[in-house]
């Protein structure tokens, strides 16, 4: 450890995303307790008041809850926060907050606890002004000399001062030759304010002649002010700095001095109160904030300056006492006492790192361990030797027989997925709810054999996945050369994704001039978007896998999500979704079953893609070949319909939306017209509420826009939970029938073939043309229905009932024995006996009812998805 890093005495980060700047930190007894403790108050740019009271904690201990005395989300940013005497009638401390077209004066008390919970902090609003002009900062003081209160002055983002007697507004003055404002202080010495013009000069105004100077309540031109009434604002010093300051402090650390402190942002100045330099000091770094405070040695004042590079140094008047590490750049500071200890160093970073600090060092304590120094063993090196040399002869040989098209690709390009999530979360604008959204890293390498010619890779996930980077471009490769990019992965949007995988697709130019494209495909892994959870008992939706071996414990299957304590005696697992639902998996003690249960349908999708891969791959290394997966309960085909239903009400919002926008736009468009009318007649018309009316089409637009946005959101999402409850729909078909590879890809081309719904081409019509397809050829009864002509043009359906009597017909089709099939000589399918001994269906039931095996639920009056018949 360095003998120079600031020691931490208490640390804390605030919120998520907030900002902090200058006035946003203060130090004080803000609750009145008379004990001399200070307390932490803090308010950010997202509008949230805290206020601290910190207390010592041990090195790699979290700060205590009791720490934070109070926290109140205000309704406007704070731009300001300062502590003193605001309230007529006593000579209390109160709290000033300061807003863009604000400031509040609020009272902080606390009220003893009688049970072990401790004390409870509030605010009372004490009394609050309205700014008619915008506030940049404020500084307060005993203006005009008044004894036992203080007052406040707001300086506005166009120069003017404006002063205010505690609860009543004094009077506003405009400072001369204002462009931008900047730093403010009040010396109460000589009753004057200081700040720092867009001319770069210090100067001074006498608060006597604010008073008696032209009202500014209502800007008058140049000429108005010098025949109005009241004197001329004048200056009372003016000194010429050479460079905009970031900061300006008054002290009096004795009663017959008092030094006035500017900090630029090249030089550190010290000025008497006539505006002489008493000393200033060349800075060669780059400061961010300053404080004054009292020095030991009589006569001399010590300063802390903190700079970008997150060194904070200590001053006294001009020579470096101490230099100390911080970790991170502070935007203020502060010196404060606590409990037991005075003089701690208080600073606040923009994005929110509160410390509380104190100079120190500490010896190091490290000792280089002892190495043991043993004699080499040839013999060993060189049995290792040749031991690697056969697996880089192995690792040869196996490289020489891959395919020929393989070893002949001019560029191919492949991605390493990080077996491990990222340390440090790399997502980007995560929508996700979850406290900390995982990222994982994944590795691409692009290798060329010949000289490729403006490559460029493009990297798709689909979501709600995103990368941090999608698009890469490259100088032109040269032969047997390579390239690599790191990248990484996340959930961006509020919901789980229907598959997660990636493509890898590099597109470049050969020698000759013809394009080419090389692609690769990336699995993630399932703990990119949930996390291991309890298992839960009760589940609205169960479904139950049988398979032909004895079940595999957990921890052989799914070793990062189980504990390795638990052993073999793992047989349930709980999967939490980062979106906020939770997944449960069973698996039989008795049989060779494993049950998946959720509250929702289409969480089950993810979990049981994975069981049923997992155990694919776990019989495959153990080189069992006759494996196999079932499914014979009942589809859950009500549940499913209800997804459909949802997404399609929202398409059907989408159109209305988009209707309702158009007619309020052509009403805005005409009434402007009517209104550019009036405006160019020559002879003035009165508007008739025409000006009214434009206002009030014009929030009815934008609320319709807000509207038709909220419910794309809501769209997206609900096309992501069909699209998952389609893939286990799928998978579930493809169990149950037992199907081919070619056999589900057909049902994958016919129920998800598009990546992205859209008003003009949905889900709803494209599944409902390809599924009528199959139903007149492949799964057709006879001659007639093969003769019947499908529409030509795909167009929004009125509802989903056709839809959802095609999707159980074909079900009741594959379940009587219908295969699935492109070719042409496959429309006449015969009856055929089901695996399971179940008979086939009577043509008369055909279209109203069907049985699947092992299970006595009907399509059409589905109760939950695992409601199964008890075997004989």
């Amino acid at each position: 450890m360095s003998l120079f890093k600031a020691r931490d005495w208490w640390s804390t980060i605030l919120g998520e995303k907030e900002e902090f700047d200058q006035g946003c930190l203060c130090v004080a007894d803000v609750d009145n307790s008379g004990s001399g403790q200070d307390k932490v108050i803090v308010g950010s740019y997202n509008g949230c008041l805290r206020i601290f009271n910190p207390h010592p904690v041990k090195p790699g201990d979290e700060v205590q809850p009791e720490d934070l005395l109070l926290e109140v989300q205000l309704r406007e940013p704070i731009l300001q926060v300062e502590v003193g005497k605001f309230v007529s009638g006593t000579e209390g401390l109160h709290l000033a907050v300061l807003h863009c077209r604000k400031l509040c004066v609020y009272a902080v008390s606390g009220t003893q606890g009688n049970v072990e919970h401790g004390n409870q902090y509030q605010i009372k609003l004490m009394y609050e002004h309205n700014l008619h002009r915008t506030a940049c900062n404020m500084t307060y003081g005993p203006f005009g000399g008044v004894k036992g209160r203080d007052l406040i002055c707001i300086q506005s983002m166009d120069g003017m001062l404006m002063l205010f007697e505690q609860e009543s507004y004094a009077f506003g003055r405009f400072l001369p030759g204002f462009l931008l404002p900047g730093p403010l202080a009040y010396s109460s010495r000589t009753d004057s304010f200081i700040t720092v013009s867009s001319c770069q000069q210090v100067e001074s105004y006498k608060y006597q002649v604010l008073a008696f100077a032209t009202d500014a309540d209502e800007r008058h031109d140049t000429e108005q002010r010098k025949l109005s009434s009241g004197k001329r604002l004048v200056v009372d010093w003016v000194l010429n700095i050479g460079e905009q300051a970031l900061d300006i402090c008054v002290v009096s650390f004795n009663q017959g001095v008092s030094s006035v402190f500017v900090l630029g942002e090249r030089n550190f100045f010290c000025l008497k109160d006539n505006g002489q330099i008493r000393f200033m000091k060349k800075l060669d770094y780059s400061p961010s904030c300053f404080i004054p405070y009292c020095s030991v040695r009589e006569g001399t004042i010590n300063t802390l300056i903190a700079n970008h590079n997150k060194i904070l140094n200590i001053y006294q008047d001009v020579t470096l006492k101490w230099a100390t590490q911080l970790p991170c750049i502070p935007v203020s500071v502060k010196v404060a006492n606590f409990q037991d200890l005075k003089g701690v160093i208080v600073t606040l970073s923009d994005d929110g790192h509160l410390q509380c600090s104190y100079l120190g060092t500490d010896p190091s304590l490290f000792q280089a361990p002892k190495v043991d120094s043993r004699e080499i063993n040839y013999e060993e090196m060189n049995a290792e030797m040749k031991e690697l040399q056969k697996i880089i002869r192995e690792a040869t040989k196996t490289q020489d027989i891959l395919p020929e098209s393989e070893k002949q690709r001019d560029v191919t390009v492949t991605a390493e997925v990080s077996p491990d999530l990222d340390e440090e979360s790399q997502a980007i604008d995560s929508e996700v709810k979850a406290g900390v959204v995982p990222s994982i890293t994944v590795k691409i390498t692009i290798q060329s054999r010949v000289t490729a010619q403006k490559p460029s890779l493009a990297v798709c996930v689909q979501a709600p996945l995103a990368v941090t980077c999608d698009q890469f471009v490259f100088d032109d490769l040269e032969p047997d050369s390579s390239e690599t990019v790191v990248l990484s992965v996340f959930l961006k949007e509020n919901c789980s994704p229907p598959e997660l995988e990636g493509t890898c697709m590099v597109s470049y130019n050969i020698p000759t001039g013809i394009p080419r494209v090389s692609q690769c495909n990336f699995k993630l892994p399932l703990k990119l978007v949930c996390f291991p959870s309890q298992p839960s008992k009760a589940a609205n939706h169960k479904l139950t896998i049988d398979t032909n071996k004895p079940p595999i414990s957990f921890v052989t299957i799914f070793p990062d999500f189980v504990d390795p304590s638990e052993g073999d005696q793992a047989n349930a697992l709980g999967f939490q979704f980062l979106t906020g639902s939770k997944t449960t998996l069973l698996a039989s003690k008795t049989s060779q079953r494993y049950r998946i249960q959720s509250d929702q349908l289409e969480d089950l999708w993810l979990v049981t893609k994975e069981l049923i891969h997992r155990l694919e791959e776990h019989f495959k290394k153990q080189n069992c070949k006759d494996f196999a997966c079932t499914f014979s309960g009942s589809i859950p085909l009500q549940e499913y319909f209800e997804l459909i239903d949802q997404h399609f009400e929202l398409r059907l919002n989408a159109e209305k939306y988009q209707e309702l926008l158009s007619e309020r736009a052509v009403q805005f468009r005409a009434i402007e017209r009517r209104l550019l009318t009036r405006f160019k007649d020559k002879t003035p018309a009165p508007l008739q509420h025409l000006d009214t009316l434009l206002e009030g089409t014009f929030r009815e637009v934008i609320a319709l826009a807000d509207a038709a946005e909220e419910n794309q959101a809501n769209m997206f999402q609900a096309f992501a939970k069909l699209k998952s409850a389609t893939h286990l729909v799928i998978t579930l078909i493809s169990l149950w029938q037992k199907l081919s590879t070619d056999q589900i890809a057909i049902l994958e081309a016919t129920f998800l073939p598009l990546a992205e719904d859209t008003q003009e081409l949905g889900w709803e019509e494209t599944v409902d043309a390809a599924v009528s397809y199959l139903l007149r050829t492949c799964l057709s009864k006879s001659s007639k229905e093969q003769a019947l002509t499908l529409s030509s043009q795909l167009s929004m359906p009125k509802d989903t009932s056709r839809l959802k009597k095609n999707i159980t017909l074909f079900c009741d089709r594959l379940a009587k024995g219908g295969r699935l099939s492109l070719s042409a000589d496959s429309a006449t399918q015969q009856a055929a006996v089901m695996p399971g001994g179940c008979a086939t269906i009577p043509e008369s039931d055909l279209e109203e009812r069907t049985v699947i095996p092992g299970s006595s639920a009907v399509f059409a009056t589905h109760g939950q998805t695992t409601k199964q018949k008890a075997k004989p």
